[in-house]
């Protein structure tokens, strides 16, 4: 599938199948976030579609990615300006994604990893694979808000 142009007018609501992620267009305004693009990658519904709320009210068109392996092939083909990247995910975790990532980009993607792991050695893992930010599940929506636009400024 052909990778799609980019606009400022709409936002990119990626529900994918479970062979491909198929994308659905909605209506959102990019006064704030000057269009910028992120790719939600989590498997978990609740967090996803929250995030998407939050993010959406700020203008950012948001792409979703149910597992690591979807969220790769649309890091590839749609390049987001910034991936939220779960830790624990079916098929590919999100170390395994951040490790592709960085490995097969010239110019590294701004990459904010989500977790529920209370572990200080994944995030120093997390760290040493070069995450731009580390932020443990629960988590207030402004803090993801904060490290967002903190990213992307």
């Amino acid at each position: 599938m052909p990778a799609q142009k980019r606009t400022k007018k709409v936002t990119k609501a990626v529900e994918p199948t479970e062979n491909s992620p198929l994308p659905v267009a909605t209506a959102a305004s990019a006064t704030n976030a000057g269009g910028k693009r992120v790719l939600l990658v989590d498997d978990d519904v609740e967090i996803v579609e929250s995030m998407r709320t939050v993010l959406e009210s700020k203008g950012y068109e948001i792409l979703v990615a149910r597992d690591g392996n979807q969220g790769l092939v649309l890091a590839e083909q749609e390049n987001p300006d910034l991936v939220v990247l779960d830790m624990m995910m079916p098929k590919r975790s999100g170390f395994l994604v951040l490790e592709r990532l960085r490995r097969s980009r010239p110019v590294p993607l701004r990459v904010i990893m989500i977790t529920a792991n209370e572990g200080s050695r994944h995030k120093a893992y997390a760290e040493m694979l070069g995450v731009d930010d580390y932020i443990r599940k629960p988590f207030a929506m402004d803090r993801l808000l904060d490290s967002v636009q903190r990213l992307l400024s």
